[in-house]
């Protein structure tokens, strides 16, 4: 299932890391428009859960989670998962505007949601998510895969916490993707339905920016997107970056955009770059172009000496068994909801700040 040709489809290769016995933590899923529900779940089933329903209004789509997940049952209706009181948590990949509307439900039927990104394509949605949240008590997780779902990322942290480069004092984050033009639906030519680039992917890109250099809050400089190639589809920005000022004072700059090409043996060249004030790390996601095709790449240059680790298959993804046991738990150890929320209202304002550049 590791389909490494297309983004949208791409479920990391895990071991599996148990967190509870199988059959107490059961999930739903709800919404399955984008590929990322596999490997929201399948993240989830590593950890222990089990996949217990999923409703969507495509029988194609829900044939192929249950290939996926075959412990998992077709429910007739989102309601029959709202109601079914052994679920616990609620994991949706519907079109990105729809992502909220379920998550309100989700929320309101006395479950924790876990959102594919971008979990919001608006402020106001943002805003009311806060307030539902803070009424419940319950959480709203989201699926910021570039980093939870990466061992070099994961990796990357410990080296970091352990002084590694000393102290964090710059970010780049680049973060390309293969177009598949003709396998996406209709829906990703839609602004209004995706959120534009920066709301989009770019939500990875300021999850990773806030996490790796330790800050609550960032401001935003300076942002642009555009249509560069895809004048067939005005509704697509195929470019966009941004740069940021963290509020521990730390410049940041991302870049993101649909121009991988085919020629690259994986569904985009994603790479991050940590500077400190004794040395930086580069993380080589998911290649190392022209020298191995395996995932899990990070470069650290500190002092004394330059190393390349492999850790693909030797580091896990704790996010998501730390995610299951807070919401037993109701504690905060997987990530805090305020990093969560902060981390999309950025991409968003990056979006609406932005000076459009699309050729005329």
């Amino acid at each position: 299932m590791d389909n490494r040709s297309n983004g949208a489809m791409y479920v990391p290769e895990g071991s599996s890391q148990p967190v509870v016995p199988r059959g107490t933590f059961k999930v739903g899923a709800i919404g399955l428009d984008h590929g990322h529900i596999f490997g929201m779940n399948k993240g989830l089933q590593d950890a222990g859960a089990t996949i217990s329903k999923v409703y969507d209004p495509d029988p194609e789509k829900v044939a192929a989670f249950l290939k996926a997940f075959p412990e998992a049952v077709a429910a007739d209706s989102k309601d029959e998962i709202l109601a079914d009181p052994e679920i616990k948590l609620v994991s949706s990949a519907a079109i990105p505007s729809s992502r909220f509307g379920i998550g309100m439900e989700v929320l309101d039927a006395g479950k924790d949601f876990f959102s594919d990104k971008p979990p919001f394509t608006s402020q106001e949605q943002v805003t009311e998510a806060r307030r539902k949240v803070k009424e419940t008590g319950l959480r709203w997780f989201v699926y910021y895969s570039e980093r939870l779902h990466v061992e070099a990322a994961v990796f990357a942290e410990r080296l970091i916490n352990d002084g590694a480069i000393g102290r964090v004092v710059e970010i780049r984050g680049w973060g390309p993707h293969r177009l598949s033009l003709f396998s996406r639906p209709a829906w990703f030519f839609e602004k209004d339905k995706y959120g534009g680039i920066l709301t989009d992917i770019g939500s990875h890109q300021l999850e990773q920016m806030l996490f790796y250099t330790g800050a609550k809050d960032a401001k935003c400089l300076s942002s642009r997107v555009g249509n560069l190639n895809h004048p067939e589809h005005p509704g697509l920005e195929d470019f966009g970056d941004a740069t940021f000022i963290t509020d521990n004072g730390v410049p940041c700059y991302v870049n993101v955009d649909w121009f991988t090409p085919d020629g690259l043996g994986t569904w985009g060249d994603g790479r991050l770059l940590v500077i400190g004030t004794k040395g930086y790390i580069e993380l080589r996601k998911y290649t190392d172009v022209a020298r191995s095709n395996t995932p899990g790449h990070v470069i650290l240059v500190d002092e004394k000496e330059e190393r390349h680790f492999e850790v693909a298959g030797k580091v896990g993804f704790p996010y998501f068994g730390r995610m299951i046991l807070d919401c037993l738990n109701r504690t905060e150890t997987a990530i805090s909801q305020e990093h969560i929320f902060r981390a999309i209202e950025l991409a968003l304002e990056a979006q609406r700040k932005a000076i459009n550049i699309t050729r005329a």
